[in-house]
Formats: C-alpha cells, sequence, structure tokens
C-alpha cells in the first residue's frame, strides 16, 4: 500500500495488519460498485421499445411466486392447488418471457454482473468481518472416556459406522441407547458415568440427546467430546467436525483439542442449537410429524398462519420486542443470516449471546416482499440478545428445543451461559463452511468511499 493510501485509512490505534484489512475492503467495495453500475448499464440497453416494462414484469412474477407459496401454506383446497401452480409457473414464466421477448442476453448480463457485485460486497465485508474459529487449547487425552450411543439416531449411523468397534478400541467405555423399546435418559446415564470416574462425556446421536448430556458434562465441568451421528448434526457442523464420516470424531479422543463454548438455556434446561417457538413448534408437537414431516405441516399451517390457532406470542429481547411473530427462533449464538431459507450456520459459538428471529407474514403481498428481500424483507426480524422473554395468551405453549417437542409454563425464558461448555474436538477437522455475511449496502458505499462506519471500524479491531 502506498503512503498516501495508508495516511487516508490511518484510523486511530489500527495495528498495521488491521490498516490493510480495511484497505482491501475498500478495494472490494469499488470493484462491488463498478459491478453495480455495469449492471445498471447493461439493464439500460434493455431498457428501449418497451423494455422496462419487460424486465418489471419479470420482478412482478417473481413476486407472484412468493404470493404462491404463501396461498399453497395459508390455504387448503383449490387456494392451495392455484397457489402451489402460480409459485411453480411464474419462475417459468420469467425465463420464457426474457426468451420470447429477445432480453435474454440483457437478463443474464444483469444476473452475472450482479452476482459478482453481491461476491464483491461480500469479500469487503468478510475484509473486516473474518469468522473466528473458536480458540482450543491443547489438553491430555482423556484417560476414563465414556461415551453414549443412540443406536437409532441417523437412521442407525452408530451401527453403519462401527462406532462402538472404533471407540473401544480407542479406550472408551460404550453406552448404548435404544436397543429395546426401553427409554432411556441420557442425562442419568451421564450421570452416572461422571460418579464412576468419567473425565470425558460424549454424545453419538441427534442434536436433543447432545443437549442433555451437554448439560451434566458443563454441571460437572468434564470436557464433552460430539460424535456426529445424528440426523441433521448442526451442532457438529459449527464445531467444524466432519458429518460425512462420524469416526473422525472419534479422533478427538487420542489427538484432540478443547473449545470453551457457550450453551443456551430455555426454563432450567440447556441447548446447544435453537429453542422454536410458534408454527414449528406446534407442528412438532403431532405425534404424525417424525413420520411425514411434509404432510403434517401443511395439513396444520392454514390455522396457524391466519390466526385460527396457536398462542399469541410477545417477545422481548435486550433491545427491541417482537410482537406476536408467527414463528420465532432463538439460538446459542446468531445464526450468520436471518435468511429463514438460507441461514444454516453460526460462524460462533463463544460470542455470550442469543440469535433471535422473529418472522411475521400476514398475506400475500408480504409474502411477495419476502420473496424479493429475503432477510431485508420487513416481515423478518433479526436481533442478538443476552436474554429473551416470551409471554403468550396462554399459560402452557410448545417448545421445540433442539427439534424436542415440549410444552413450557410461561412466561418462557432464554438466556445464554458464556463458555460454559468444555469441547474436546479432533485435531485435525474439515472446519465449518464459510458463511458470508449479509450485504449492507450503505456499509460498501462508504468503504468505498473510504468513509468506513463505526460498526466497520469496530469489526477491524477484532482481526
Amino acid at each position: 500500500m502506498n503512503e498516501t493510501g495508508r495516511t487516508k485509512w490511518a484510523l486511530p490505534h489500527l495495528r498495521p495488519a488491521q490498516q490493510d484489512a480495511v484497505a482491501r475492503a475498500r478495494g472490494w467495495a469499488r470493484i462491488a460498485l463498478v459491478l453495480v453500475a455495469a449492471c445498471v448499464a447493461v439493464v439500460m440497453t434493455g431498457a428501449d421499445s418497451g423494455g422496462w416494462l419487460i424486465l418489471l414484469a419479470g420482478f412482478a412474477l417473481l413476486a407472484l411466486a412468493g404470493a404462491g407459496v404463501w396461498w399453497m401454506l395459508a390455504h387448503r383446497g383449490g387456494p392451495r392447488l392455484v397457489g402451489g401452480l402460480v409459485a411453480v409457473t411464474a419462475p417459468v414464466g420469467v425465463l420464457v418471457l426474457y426468451a420470447t421477448s429477445g432480453l435474454w442476453p440483457v437478463a443474464v448480463g444483469a444476473i452475472g454482473l450482479w452476482a459478482g457485485a453481491l461476491a464483491s460486497a461480500r469479500a469487503s465485508l468478510r475484509s473486516v468481518r473474518r469468522p473466528k474459529g473458536t480458540h482450543g487449547r491443547k489438553t491430555p487425552p482423556p484417560r476414563r472416556p465414556v461415551l453414549i450411543m443412540n443406536v437409532r439416531s441417523g437412521g442407525g449411523k452408530v451401527v453403519k459406522h462401527g462406532l462402538v468397534a472404533h471407540a473401544e478400541a480407542l479406550g472408551a467405555r460404550v453406552i448404548l441407547l435404544g436397543t429395546d423399546d426401553t427409554y432411556t435418559d441420557p442425562a442419568v446415564e451421564a450421570r452416572r458415568a461422571v460418579a464412576e470416574g468419567a473425565d470425558l462425556i460424549g454424545v453419538a446421536g441427534g442434536d436433543g440427546t447432545q443437549a442433555l448430556v451437554a448439560a451434566v458434562a458443563a454441571e460437572h465441568d468434564v470436557p464433552f467430546l460430539v460424535v456426529a451421528a445424528g440426523t441433521r448434526n448442526h451442532f457438529a457442523m459449527d464445531l467444524g467436525l466432519d458429518r460425512t464420516d462420524p469416526v473422525r470424531s472419534l479422533d478427538a479422543l487420542t489427538n484432540g483439542v478443547e473449545l470453551r463454548v457457550d450453551l443456551g438455556d430455555v426454563g432450567g434446561r440447556a441447548f446447544v442449537n435453537t429453542v422454536s417457538f410458534g408454527a414449528y413448534a406446534e407442528i412438532v408437537q403431532s405425534p404424525e410429524y417424525r413420520d411425514a414431516k411434509a404432510a403434517t405441516a401443511l395439513e396444520h399451517l392454514p390455522d396457524l398462519l391466519l390466526g385460527g390457532s396457536g398462542p399469541t406470542l410477545d417477545v422481548r429481547t435486550d433491545d427491541a420486542r417482537l410482537h406476536a411473530p408467527q414463528a420465532l427462533l432463538v439460538s446459542n449464538n446468531a445464526y450468520a443470516r436471518a435468511d429463514p431459507l438460507g441461514g444454516g450456520r453460526r460462524p460462533r459459538l463463544d460470542a455470550g449471546l442469543l440469535g433471535v428471529i422473529g418472522i411475521r407474514v400476514e398475506g400475500a403481498a408480504q409474502a411477495a416482499e419476502l420473496a424479493l428481500l429475503g432477510e431485508r424483507a420487513g416481515s423478518i426480524t433479526s436481533v442478538t440478545s443476552r436474554s429473551v422473554v416470551v409471554e403468550a395468551d396462554r399459560e402452557r405453549i410448545a417448545v421445540a428445543v433442539d427439534g424436542e417437542a415440549l410444552e413450557l409454563t410461561t412466561p418462557v425464558v432464554c438466556t445464554v451461559r458464556p463458555a460454559a461448555l468444555r469441547v474436546r474436538v479432533p485435531r485435525h477437522r474439515p472446519g465449518a463452511a464459510y458463511a458470508p455475511p449479509t450485504v449492507d449496502w450503505r456499509r460498501v458505499f462508504r468503504l468505498a468511499l473510504g468513509h468506513p462506519d463505526p460498526r466497520t471500524i469496530k469489526e477491524a479491531y477484532d482481526v
């Protein structure tokens, strides 16, 4: 970087590496704005001979697709059928419209440039907001590890991958769950193992089982090991474990490091991933949900979305209030994006904050807005908070804790226990996929002009 550039970007107390990070952000931001301008120029070339009308019609059809999804989810019978047809045919109509009008080169060019602009904008923000992996520290291998394995989790991954034999070969004692129809509480087994001298407790099972055992590990300050043998393995993913090969999780027994991560708490019960309220929580209460998820959701959603059933929630966070969200997600640390279709993962598990995402869609117009704007839509609220209080017009409400269906007495209080859990993970692990930051064009514009906002400067301090 030349002296002029360094002087211009000499922000208070930033180290040279931080100065370079902000300078890289400026460069990517300028590229993003150039690509946006090029995208506008390409669109302008299609403005002659009614091209604007055709381009706008394409956006209208995409919005109509969002409205169709709403009709399909919020109604039954004829309106549902019509909504489904609209949701499927509207995007096809966009392709046909552009192809027959001769504007497909404009559309393809504009989409390509816009995709490049988004990638550059994310690169700009990523330069000063690089996700930090949780710092691991070296610890000696456990001498008396105990692993609790649910043979039914993940469609039988414990048996398919031979996890029992692998664990025992590494010196672990294995406790099997799910071998018969008798329910065995994993928390009880974990407490018994600690009482008998276990210096590490591990779980091969779903996120719900992991949360129960993690609570015991945190209570006794014993290291906790996750074996990715569940169906979704969200916690394992955010720890950077290999979800395709659960055996690799066992490498932590002989060649591992220890992380300190947060643990969520809802009404005195621990959770490692999320607590859900509203529509999803109500749906998972149904006995039919486990075997027929889509059909059960479609059966219950009309009543839940249109207010015919389900409680009216009132939510308080540290700095915000959400009235009557149809769905509420409280997570142990925030997800990278609030987009209900594309969030996916948490960049950190040690920030000491809960993520809060509330969704309220009141009609086809808001569904259309959601289809066009995603997480920027007004129907989505996304904040972070140290505590969340959920009240309702009922004494007890449905709650899904790490996918487990429960009913809790209101008000339901969610908090976070910072650094409460010691997690042992393999020293060599794939790592979690990068979660791109949400594009904030105001920040990108300020970066391009050389005037980073206070949030950007704060993030630069963490580089």
